[in-house]
């Protein structure tokens, strides 16, 4: 069945706002560079390919005011003597924001955001005159050519045929330059070839077509000119020809009688002259002068189309093409559409396990036993390798969230008066794409933190023996089956202090519970809502908003953050990830006849102990183990044992802090598909997921940072009860309850 127009638009446009990212995120980065190097040529020059692409993809899809505005900044980066105003780097990033909210109103059939000032800019960057410097090198570069231009003539004069009429000099793009300057490095020269077909040719575009062929015999073809669609086809054709025959052996391929009149051969580049003197990007002194692109129509670049009898041109887009050719877009909902599917065949294998192993139980002595063992082992490790293929196919390198940070970092930096460097490391860490998504908006909190509560002014830092440019470093890595991710600066590290005297003016603790606190459970205080110590309120911080959406997120992920922090040395956030949020291992156990799992590697030990081993402390239940003191977390209601009963502690980690985690038996390891559960049965925190066993029954997920942070709260507003311990509330106690009774519900009817 054929796509209708409608159709195939609206699918061109979705790949365009998909890949005008990148190009957004590209501009993004080399105005940052140009900003550090002005006027650098090379980078304006990228700047400029950018902005062309953008022009050109907007355009097929029909975006007019888009192509339009980035047309006009084309024009205006195609000037000489453009590169090296100041000015470049702030329209840069000017541009890449009026863009980026023109994609955006696009792609919502939003309302469009005014571009005047942007244009403004540009032409005031187009009307601006070039420094006196600029136009002296100019004038310098203009007489050398000028003289140049006699010793190129006199070389053409030993290669070229002679003409009869002045040539034209042609538009070439950037890359048709690149290519030129390419196949002159490689000993070959290049022509200008301009052919005129006879008027009284029967058949001038089949006559152009023969031309081609004939002069593609002598080499490569780097350009051609005008489109065959053009009117002017059936009259002229012109080649840029990269070749090591001379211009009088070009002449006689190309004169073929009653299809051309005259052909006029003019020598560009000298390959002899670049063995001399090596070429340079802003133009060689053996090289004629080559005009700006800016009047090249958008089809220039694929006005050339080579034949079998025409080589293809060495392109410098040729290799990164070939790279593109194996990869492939695919939509995040279909991977994720295998994932489930991946985890319903684990949920099988699960079950079928279980019959084997009931099997095994009814008939020992059955043969069948090992056949049905070692398939389930192949099963097994193919479903493994399964598993871990789709998960690779998740996982995209945290670059693509680092990458823009730099262009914040500087807007922030400007904002606060600060000069602040980005340090990245280990972009190259792979991260799974939901999780990615999801610590965005925390990232981007610490990392605006860290520029406007962290870095000291450049004055301040001098005084305290500082360089006066502020470092943030942003750092992954792989750890075990965790990523972390961290954020960290040089400046004045965080005041406990100063933390301590506002928690006490915000009435959050008394005099006497600051004093017994350590300097990370004062440093925990940022985390809460609404508390900053901020002196005044601004536009990037002071609300105290924030460090509290960055944990509860991170909780959510079933991940953790903690904080180090130095005065006057800097502060460090470290993030601890879990690579996926689908599959886990995990320990499964009992609590008041209920099944509950918590992530494996949240568990560093289990350990056996008595009633009796369990003390309290300022109301706090706590067992020594070994060489240090662990607080002890109750799930359900102390039972009624006698003092020599065991118990079951599995000693956790939430954030940096251990804990010991009171259940009543274990059940064992098990690997689980994590399920989503729905907000409207679930209505509490402290379960993060659920997942069916092989058997059928439903076992919850406990979210452990939610469950402490639960515990500590509840602890500060009931100091004063005896005889505590870590309990949870009973309101939380039944919600649990409720929830592992509906999920029996759900296990039975599954």
């Amino acid at each position: 069945m054929t796509e209708s127009p409608d159709e195939r638009g609206a699918e061109l446009r979705e790949l365009f706002f998909e890949t005008s990212q990148e190009l957004l995120q590209a501009l993004n980065d080399e105005a940052l560079k140009l900003e550090k190097k002005p006027g650098d040529e090379e980078i304006v020059r990228v700047i400029r390919r950018t902005v062309h692409t953008l022009k050109g993809d907007s355009a097929a899809c029909g975006l007019r005011e888009l192509s339009e505005l980035a047309h006009q900044f084309e024009d205006a980066l195609s000037l000489e003597g453009t590169a090296t105003q100041a000015a470049v780097a702030e329209i840069a990033f000017a541009a890449a924001d009026v863009f980026a909210g023109m994609i955006a109103a696009y792609r919502s059939n939003g309302k469009m955001p005014s571009s005047k000032a942007l244009s403004k800019k540009i032409a005031d960057l187009t009307a601006a005159p070039a420094p006196e410097k600029e136009k002296t090198r100019r004038t310098k570069k203009t007489a050398s050519k000028s003289s140049l231009k006699t010793t190129t003539a006199k070389t053409a004069e030993a290669k070229a045929a002679p003409t009869s009429a002045k040539v034209v000099a042609a538009q070439w793009t950037e890359y048709e330059k690149l290519a030129m300057t390419q196949a002159q490095a490689s000993g070959q020269d290049v022509f200008h070839v301009v052919v005129k077909i006879d008027p009284h040719c029967a058949m001038p575009i089949a006559g152009r077509q023969l031309v081609h062929n004939a002069i593609g015999v002598m080499g490569p073809v780097l350009a051609m000119r005008p489109d065959a669609k053009s009117p002017a086809a059936s009259k002229q054709v012109e080649f840029v020809l990269a070749s090591v025959q001379t211009a009088e052996q070009i002449a006689a391929k190309c004169k073929i009688p009653t299809i051309t009149s005259e052909v006029h051969i003019e020598l560009l580049l000298d390959a002899t002259a670049a063995v001399k003197k090596p070429q340079t990007d802003s133009g060689s002194e053996n090289q004629k002068e080559i005009p700006a692109e800016a009047s090249v129509p958008e089809s220039a670049a694929s006005d050339a189309i080579p034949t079998e009898d025409s080589p293809a041109a060495p392109s410098p887009e040729a290799a990164p093409a070939n790279m593109l050719e194996n990869i492939l877009r695919v939509d995040a909902g279909r991977i994720d559409s295998v994932l489930n599917l991946v985890g319903e065949l684990i949920i099988g294998k699960s079950m079928l396990q279980q019959a084997l192993n009931e099997f095994s139980r009814r008939f020992p002595k059955e043969a069948l036993r090992g056949k049905f063992a070692d398939a389930m082992a192949f099963q097994a490790r193919v479903l493994n390798d399964l598993q871990r293929s789709v998960m690779k196919i998740r996982m995209v390198p945290v670059d693509q969230l680092f990458r823009r940070f730099p262009r914040m970092v500087r807007d922030v930096a400007r904002q606060c008066g600060r000069d602040v460097e980005v340090d990245i490391t280990g972009q190259d860490t792979d991260l799974d794409k939901g999780i990615l998504d999801a610590i965005a908006e925390p990232l981007t909190h610490l990392v605006r933190n860290a520029v406007s509560h962290g870095i000291e002014p450049a004055e301040e830092r001098r005084k305290l023996g500082k360089p006066p440019q502020g470092v943030v470093r942003l750092n992954a890595y792989h750890q075990g089956n965790q990523v972390f991710v961290e954020v960290s600066d040089d400046g004045r590290g965080i005041d406990s202090q100063k933390i301590r005297a506002k928690a006490i003016e915000l009435g959050v603790a008394t005099l006497e519970e600051t004093a017994r606190m350590s300097e990370a459970e004062a440093v925990d205080f940022i985390f809460r809502p609404g508390f900053s110590t901020a002196d005044e309120v601004t536009e990037v911080s002071g609300r105290g908003v924030g460090m509290d959406v960055v944990q509860s997120v991170l909780h959510r992920l079933k991940a953790s953050i903690s904080v180090e922090t130095r005065p006057g040395k800097g502060t460090t956030f470290r993030m601890k990830l879990p690579l996926t949020l689908a599959i886990i291992k995990a320990l499964l156990f009992w609590v008041e006849q209920r099944l509950y799992a918590i992530p494996l590697n949240a568990v560093l030990e289990i350990a056996r102990t008595f009633e009796t081993e369990v003390h309290q402390i300022d109301n706090y239940e706590v067992l020594q183990l070994r060489d240090q003191v662990l607080p002890l977390l109750r799930l359900g209601r102390p039972a009624a044992r006698e003092r020599t009963a065991k118990l079951f502690v599995l000693v956790i980690t939430a954030g940096e802090k251990k804990y010991g985690l009171i259940v009543d038996a274990l059940e064992g390891e098990e690997e689980l598909v994590i399920k989503a559960l729905d907000d409207h049965t679930f209505s509490t925190d402290l379960v993060s997921g659920a997942s069916i066993l092989g058997d059928g029954r439903v076992v919850l997920i406990l979210n452990l940072p939610a469950i402490v942070e639960h515990v500590a709260r509840w602890r500060q507003q009931e100091t004063g009860q005896s005889n505590s311990g870590l309990l949870l509330t009973s309101t939380d106690r039944m919600r649990l309850a409720v929830s592992a009774g509906t999920g029996s519900a759900v296990g039975g009817q599954a």
